[in-house]
């Protein structure tokens, strides 16, 4: 993983922003999948041509979520992460609106009208897919139309594939997941999908079976991968190390009324609590199932952690160094 990028404007308000020459480029942004990373290379180069400052204008909540009414177990990048991805693939500024069912009724017009305004962009840059405002009205036909009378051109952006997937695209990445289909998901993002949240006290079981695990509470609103067991990369202080993570009830133990996630760090000695580990998911290594006794559990608890080292042992670890996505300051 690469470190992350200096802060970036990250303006929460378009009152907030001040006047200034960009290329825009707007939408939700979910994942900063490699679909999303082909539009913000278009638009870094159309703002190298035109001089201008490559800028993102996303929401927050995800318009999706909110139209859908899902907040649970459905976002890929909360806002402080999907802002660092944007800084990390080129964007120099970011316009994180609220979304609300009001903006998704506001004429397309008048928001790209208002949005001209303050950023007198010279080109926009979408997806091929992309349409905005009441109706769904503010398609690419309409974008170039209102272009015609405001000053600025269109670039669209084609679909990005990857052979044997199809076209990418957020929610295949979140099918993927919820399936428990790690390697297929972080193919598609370009990267291992990441869960990160703070290690807090759990019941100790797993030292008591003599694999002692950091018990993760990511935000809820974040997939989920199916339960099982998972090769990840644990990031502490800015250092991975080897991980075998359970994903699930424990049904060994009685099922817990939420699913957990912990953690095992392999070859790792050190006090975990109050920290925030980030783990990104390389291989699902088995389905979560109840076993009859617990010596069977940590016979395959030990079966799991040398099959793990197995991948661990074809991947390159990751170069330079990472930490937990931030907290969004505006």
């Amino acid at each position: 993983m690469t470190p992350e990028p200096a802060p970036i404007p990250v303006w929460r308000q378009l009152e907030q922003v001040p006047p200034q020459r960009a290329v825009v480029t707007i939408g939700g942004f979910d994942g900063v999948h490699l679909g999303h990373q082909a539009l913000l290379a278009a638009v870094r180069r159309a703002a190298q041509q035109h001089r201008a400052r490559p800028v993102v204008v996303t929401f927050d909540p995800l318009p999706r979520a909110v139209l859908r009414g899902r907040q649970h177990n459905f976002y890929l990048t909360l806002a402080g992460e999907k802002v660092a991805l944007l800084a990390e693939h080129g964007a120099q500024g970011v316009l994180l609106l609220p979304f609300t069912r009001e903006l998704a009724a506001q004429p397309g017009r008048a928001f790209v009208a208002a949005l001209h305004r303050r950023f007198q962009f010279p080109c926009l840059c979408v997806g091929y897919n992309f349409a905005l405002g009441r109706n769904r009205e503010g398609d690419v036909p309409a974008l170039r139309a209102w272009g015609r009378e405001m000053g600025y051109s269109v670039q669209v952006v084609g679909p990005i594939t990857v052979p044997g997937m199809g076209i990418v695209s957020s929610s295949r990445i979140r099918e993927a997941l919820y399936q428990g289909r790690v390697e297929r998901a972080a193919r598609l993002l370009g990267r291992p999908y990441r869960l990160s949240g703070p290690v807090v006290p759990g019941d100790a079981r797993g030292r008591g079976l003599g694999f002692p695990t950091a018990n993760v509470e990511p935000d809820a609103r974040k997939v989920r991968p199916a339960n099982g067991v998972y090769a990840a990369w644990a990031w502490v202080g800015g250092q991975a190390y080897p991980a075998v993570v359970n994903i699930g009830h424990r049904p060994t133990f009685g099922a817990a009324p939420r699913p957990r996630v912990e953690a095992h760090l392999l070859d790792f000695h050190g006090d975990l609590y109050g920290q925030t580990l980030s783990l990104d998911f390389l291989q699902r290594l088995r389905a979560e199932r109840a076993f009859p006794s617990v010596d069977a559990l940590r016979e395959q608890i030990a079966r799991d952690v040398q099959q793990a080292r197995e991948v661990f042992a074809h991947v390159a670890p990751p170069s330079g160094v990472s930490a937990p996505f931030g907290p969004l300051s505006a």
